[in-house]
């Protein structure tokens, strides 16, 4: 049966439909992270929550318009006596009504102003809260990438090594079969080859977790991981490459000290919002209302009057609450203050230790490539050497682990360079989509 194209297209679109695995590289994963990630979807609510309070300080000085009606059903009862001295009660029943239309419109209020400065530093700090959860993305979404990619390549290495001990059992067994060989020599391979396999299970343990990890952040099934290209990782310092430009870069543009900064303003205001407790308030009031039958004695009248007033509160005396309110303030922003201050020492640490992350591990990259380049000549030279009787199966096992240590070491200090370049990045507030897809560039599918 002659299948058309569209048909063919049609199975293919099915099939991929049907598979519940993706395969991504470290620029999809941010990508699908930043649609689907909980906690970046909680930041941006919680950032649109925070960005409310300026509306609503920006409200209070504006005009109150109220309207308040009520109709009553009035029932009267009057005893009086009459003229032989005998009380007579009667019953009177009446319904009155009144409408009442007022607008206020504050003139003075000290506690407004700085509530509205107030409400604008908040929202300073809800903008630099998403933007520090945005920043802290990336660093998660490569964590846990390039942890999953090292488990990965970790798998690869202990089944490299289990086939080598698999071969020198092998050539162990045939040597002690032809007499020229012991029986130790197959003893230590089967004892190598036995914890390869208990290594083999928790690669994979391992692999399985970190996938979980990510899927968790991208909500995507995750089945394939790209590749480190080696050919394209360029062991580059930071740039600038001083330490102090960094530091002064990460005080000026780190998004949680500038939450942090934020929150001193805040506690600035929220100091003169209490201080104002001591000042008087000054409101232009007009008023209408409108009254029927507003008491027993005005039955079927009605009654309309319009106003405009200034309305002065001075406040004489509250017991001492103002004055407390105002040393829970000043509490507060002490508090504010160190709060920034020691987050402010941290991000200097934080700095140090993500640039010399990158600076030092450099050169400690290029030894143990040169370690691993020795370590794969030693494993050359003790197979031939134990061809020759000069060298055990011992040897060989040893040189065998020797180089399975030094690459394992080897990826995980490639994978510590570029997430400090990452980390680095984010501290300064930098690492954005351009970030990560720069880094995405040492990948291959």
């Amino acid at each position: 049966m002659k299948r058309t194209p569209k048909a063919t297209l049609l199975c293919l679109a099915l099939v991929l439909a049907g598979s519940s695995s993706w395969s991504m590289d470290l620029l999809q994963a941010f990508e699908a992270a930043q649609q689907q990630d909980a906690t970046l979807q909680a930041a941006r609510a919680a950032a649109a929550a925070g960005r409310e309070r300026l509306p609503q300080a920006r409200s209070q000085f504006m005009p109150a318009v109220s309207a308040n009606l009520s109709t009553t059903r009035n029932q009267l009862t009057s005893t009086t006596p009459n003229f032989l001295g005998v009380e007579q009660t009667t019953k009177t029943n009446y319904p009155s009504s009144s409408q009442v239309l007022q607008l206020r419109q504050p003139i003075y209020r000290k506690q407004l102003a700085a509530q509205y400065r107030q409400a604008q530093a908040q929202v300073n700090e809800a903008d630099a809260t998403l933007v520090q959860e945005e920043q802290n993305l990336a660093v998660r979404v490569s964590s846990a990438y390039f942890e999953a990619m090292l488990t990965a390549e970790q798998l690869q290495l202990v089944l490299s090594q289990r086939a080598a001990y698999t071969s020198q059992l092998d050539a162990a067994t045939k040597s002690f079969a032809a007499g020229s060989g012991i029986r130790t020599d197959i003893d230590e391979a089967q004892a190598r080859l036995d914890m390869s396999t208990a290594l083999e299970i928790e690669a994979r343990q391992n692999i399985t977790y970190t996938r979980q990890q990510l899927q968790a952040i991208v909500n995507q099934p995750v089945d394939k991981l790209a590749t480190l290209n080696v050919a394209k990782l360029a062991l580059l310092n930071p740039e600038p490459n001083q330490l102090d430009d960094w530091t002064t870069r990460a005080e000026i543009n780190n998004p949680q000290l500038q939450a942090l900064k934020a929150q001193v303003e805040a506690a600035r205001q929220e100091i003169e919002k209490a201080k104002s407790g001591h000042h008087p308030t000054l409101d232009a009031v007009a008023q209408w209302s409108r009254n029927d039958s507003e008491s027993v004695t005005n039955l079927q009248s009605r009654y309309t009057n319009a106003s405009i007033s200034l309305q002065l509160s001075i406040p004489l005396f509250s017991g001492g609450y103002v004055s407390s309110q105002v040393r829970q303030a000043l509490a507060g922003l002490e508090r504010a203050e160190a709060t920034l201050e020691a987050s402010r020492r941290d991000l200097g640490v934080r700095v140090f230790k993500e640039f010399r992350g990158m600076t030092e591990n450099i050169p400690k990259i290029k030894a143990m490539e040169q370690a691993a380049r020795s370590a794969d000549q030693l494993v050359v030279s003790s197979r031939k050497s134990y061809q020759g009787g000069s060298r055990t199966v011992l040897d060989v096992l040893n040189a065998e682990q020797q180089r399975l240590v030094v690459q394992r070491d080897l990826a995980q200090a490639r994978y510590v360079y570029l997430l400090s370049k990452v980390r680095l990045l984010a501290l300064v507030g930098e690492a954005d989509l351009t970030a990560v897809a720069a880094v995405n560039t040492v990948l291959q599918n």
